[in-house]
């Protein structure tokens, strides 16, 4: 493996186009020894032909997307909430990762009341940190940016996921820093060193801000160093912070998805070079 990829990671949704088999024999193809599952192609490969074929590639998973969705106020819904999240982690364990990444969720239909699901997420948490914890995973919030809180992710900010983070031991309960969620935020990088003083950064994650945003604005995610976030900026908070971990490359285009996708990873991981390492 090239010095310049040891820490990057590809997560799976950036080249979703290409197979389990196809994503891990182009990882080692191209010396990448890191990757980033997401459950729903673990479940339509087989949970345990996932982790047999990344382990036999001798691949890293740096984490598992995704747990979370906590904020329902309906009993029967938070129940299968938690039991699907209970699943996530032991998906995680089977697959070696000790990083369970959580989406919150957002408003649930006809509410305007951010500060109780907000609450409803530390109830969860509550129930969900001890059990992932015993089996060897974290959970890393990550916040989102505001532009999903209504429907997706009621926790905006860095402040607010260490807010929640911080009610549970750093082992149990951290933070995912995305660039592409928290690049507007002034005071992200003081939260980022705040995470870090404490050794809650479990992710760290890159994604470039480009405009327009596409309708529905979920799959705008740029190609490294096609945006306004400057990466080495930010890998050097982080880093600052004491996060020496993985760099996870993810990335929601459709333009991307469009593509061969072994050229897009053999494009990403070059541009993880030139725009984060060199």
């Amino acid at each position: 493996m090239s010095t310049d990829l040891a820490r990057f990671s590809i997560n799976q949704m950036t080249v979703r186009q290409l197979s389990m088999p196809e994503l891990v024999d182009a990882c080692t193809g191209l010396g990448i020894g890191n990757v980033g599952l997401w459950r729903e192609p673990v479940e339509a490969y087989g949970l345990e032909a996932t982790a047999k074929l990344v382990r036999d590639a001798g691949l890293t998973v740096t984490t598992l997307c995704r747990g979370g969705f906590l904020t329902a106020t309906d009993p029967a819904d938070r129940a299968a909430a938690l039991a699907d999240n209970r699943a996530a982690v032991d998906e995680a364990t089977a697959l070696g990762t000790d990083t369970l990444v959580l989406v919150s969720g957002g408003l649930p239909a006809g509410s305007r009341d951010l500060r109780g699901a907000r609450e409803r997420i530390a109830d969860a948490l509550a129930v969900l940190a001890p059990y992932a914890a015993e089996r060897g995973v974290r959970l890393a919030i990550e916040p989102l940016h505001p532009m999903y809180a209504a429907d997706r992710c009621v926790v905006s900010t860095l402040a607010q996921a260490l807010d929640l983070a911080e009610r549970f031991p750093a082992h149990q309960v951290g933070v995912t820093v995305d660039t592409y969620h928290v690049w507007w935020d002034d005071q992200a990088p003081a939260q980022i060193a705040r995470a870090g003083a404490a050794g809650r950064i479990h992710s760290f994650q890159l994604a470039d801000w480009t405009t327009p945003l596409p309708e529905g604005v979920l799959n705008g995610r740029g190609q490294i160093g096609d945006g306004s976030i400057d990466m080495r900026e930010w890998k050097g908070y982080v880093e600052a912070a004491g996060y020496t971990g993985p760099i996870e490359v993810e990335l929601f285009n459709e333009g991307l998805w469009a593509q061969d996708g072994r050229e897009v990873l053999a494009r990403t991981a070059e541009r993880f070079v030139e725009h984060v390492i060199r």
